[in-house]
């Protein structure tokens, strides 16, 4: 059986946190090289990666990697903020 294609937003993440993709995959306990091909889609992450990039993202694995193409970040980015904003202010309403 042949893998399906992975999308993620790892890129997109990785520089809105400022990070370079050296930091990134030092985090991560990953080499640069494989940092670069998870970032171009040319890499599907184990189970194990995938989670310590959601760790390291602080954002649940479904909102970076998915099997189908992914809509832009933007609006689920402010829907994942808002929501965490009303549960910290006591009322969980997650849209995710």
């Amino acid at each position: 059986m042949e893998a399906r294609k992975i999308y993620n937003r790892v890129n997109v993440l990785r520089k809105d946190l400022g990070m370079t993709r050296k930091q990134f995959a030092s985090r991560l306990g990953i080499s640069y090289q494989t940092a670069g091909y998870l970032e171009r889609e040319m890499y599907n992450p184990s189970l194990d990666l995938a989670f310590r990039v959601s760790e390291l993202f602080e954002l649940p694995v479904e909102m970076i990697f998915s099997v189908v193409p992914m809509p832009a970040i933007t609006r689920q980015y402010l829907q994942k903020l808002m929501s965490l904003k009303d549960a910290q202010n006591g009322s969980d309403t997650r849209a995710i």
